[in-house]
């Protein structure tokens, strides 16, 4: 999802997606050490849509939207 996208959604949708990121990351990361994991990209990709979130959900509690 693009940040624009992100941008959209109030911080409760944000915080929701936050916690799906953060489960799907904890999946991948079950997977990478049995040795499971097919596609190492998706951890980064995971990663980086975190950050993303966590810096949406900053900016819109800074500015008070």
């Amino acid at each position: 999802m693009k940040a624009n996208e992100l941008r959209e959604k109030s911080v409760d949708e944000l915080s929701a997606e936050l916690i799906e990121n953060r489960k799907e990351q904890f999946g991948l990361r079950m997977q990478q050490s049995t040795g499971q994991l097919t596609r190492p990209s998706e951890m980064k990709r995971v990663r980086r849509q975190i950050a993303r979130i966590k810096t949406i959900i900053t900016e819109k509690q800074n500015t008070g939207n």
